[in-house]
């Protein structure tokens, strides 16, 4: 079998999470379950009990190279590859796959974002084998989808087909759907050929050339064109030239809904993209009225369904509250209700306009 890479897309600044992500201290470097680790530091637990420690990738906005470093010291600092600028994931993963063909051309990859739960580990590697071994023996672009629970409206959604072939968990995939209204949700559990749309990605380097090279020529010429330079000194002005013409298009759209070569396993390991408060809700542990509580030293009297979230030596009293989010930090404290948490990204917008970027953000 071939080596297995794997490349952590780690570049977002998740603002849906603010106050706690900010763009000098974004949403991954944060233990935001208090567990002790910081979301992507779990990931890259997880990830390279697969591949090893020194063929795992984190692709980063330079500006968080140091702090990548810092929070992985198992990660050889090579591996670290920063991006001048943020273009969305389809530029993203089309870099690491040309570092990662400058040191094995006949690599399977796994790529992950580096902000999401896994709960289950084992079964989420029992899957990635399963998808490392068919993308080996066939020319498929696999992602993995989360069977739906619950109509979620922040999740694209994945239909499939059931195929009658050797390799019964693996479905071809029909359509990408993004988020859908309620409605529509619902219809698609219903149905029950949906799935969530997780992010992960399997497939051999050759099969993702070639599909890039057929439907994003643009994006594969520019790449191609720096095959001897990966890997040297003289790959990062290469790629400082190169990456902020790239367009900024996501590899679902730019490559995965174009393709006749995607497949789907259904999966079920405990996942959720921890997008907003709310998601994060769901997989706190809860108190007798379903407060969950980020902190030593909150006390709640006549509050219920809240999610409140202070640094350690914060004394909070919550009194009264109902269905809110409470989030406190060094600079900025949020007060929203869950239902409204949407705004959240336009409230961001709001306080850089009113205050500028002395808050924090």
């Amino acid at each position: 079998m071939a080596s297995t890479y794997c490349v952590i897309m780690a570049g977002g600044i998740g603002s849906r999470f603010w106050p706690m992500s900010t763009a000098d201290f974004p949403k991954q470097f944060h233990d935001i379950l208090g567990t002790g680790e910081s979301l992507i530091q779990q990931t890259f637990r997880r990830l390279s009990a697969i591949s090893g420690k020194d063929k795992v990738l984190v692709v980063t906005h330079k500006k968080y190279e140091d702090l990548v470093a810092k929070q992985l010291p198992d990660i050889p600092r090579k591996n670290i590859i920063c991006e001048p600028a943020r273009r969305n994931t389809a530029p993203c993963i089309s870099y690491a796959s040309y570092r990662i063909e400058s040191e094995d051309p006949e690599a399977n990859i796994i790529i992950a974002p580096s902000d999401h739960l896994i709960t289950n580990d084992g079964e989420f590697k029992r899957i990635c084998e399963l998808a490392i071994k068919t993308a080996e023996e066939s020319d498929y672009l696999i992602t993995l989808g989360i069977k739906p629970h619950r109509p979620d409206t922040g999740y694209g959604y994945i239909q499939f087909e059931e195929q009658n072939n050797t390799k019964p968990e693996v479905k071809l995939v029909k359509t990408f759907t993004e988020k859908p209204n309620e409605e529509i949700a619902k219809q698609f559990i219903e149905s029950g050929d949906f799935l969530w749309n997780s992010g992960l990605f399997i497939w051999s380097l050759k099969t993702f050339k070639a599909e890039l090279a057929a439907h994003q020529p643009d994006l594969h010429a520019s790449f191609e064109a720096g095959i001897g330079l990966y890997g040297t000194d003289k790959e990062q002005e290469f790629i400082d030239k190169v990456y902020p013409s790239c367009d900024n298009e996501s590899i679902d759209y730019g490559l995965m809904e174009k393709s006749a070569k995607v497949y789907v396993i259904p999966a079920d390991f405990g996942w959720s993209d921890l997008g907003t408060w709310g998601s994060l809700y769901e997989h706190k542990e809860l108190d007798a009225n379903k407060n969950a509580l980020i902190g030593s030293k909150i006390l709640n009297y006549n509050s219920a369904n809240n999610i409140v979230r202070m640094g350690q030596d914060k004394v909070a009293v919550i009194e009264g509250l109902d269905g809110y989010i409470v989030v406190d930090t060094d600079h900025s404290l949020l007060i929203c209700k869950m239902e409204n948490e949407q705004m959240i990204k336009s409230f961001v917008s709001d306080v850089k306009l009113s205050f500028g970027d002395k808050t924090g953000i």
